[in-house]
């Protein structure tokens, strides 16, 4: 599958011409190119972080006051 980024959309194999181009708008698609990160993805990633973050401040807090 190769991604096209004039279209901004994944192109099947069988869906490209004899020349390889994409069917929407006939861009050459010499190579597959990978995918885009979705930023929704990397909005999880940041707010795990903070989480992560966050639990371990208080795991630290924690154990300064029982011990």
């Amino acid at each position: 599958m190769a991604w096209c980024d004039e279209c901004d959309h994944l192109v099947e194999d069988d869906q490209l011409d004899e020349a390889g181009a994409c069917p929407t708008c006939g861009t050459v698609l010499t190579e597959p190119a990978p995918r885009p990160i979705p930023w929704y993805f990397k909005a999880m990633v940041v707010a795990f972080i903070i989480y992560l973050g966050w639990r371990g401040y208080q795991g630290i807090d924690w154990v300064i006051h029982h011990v």
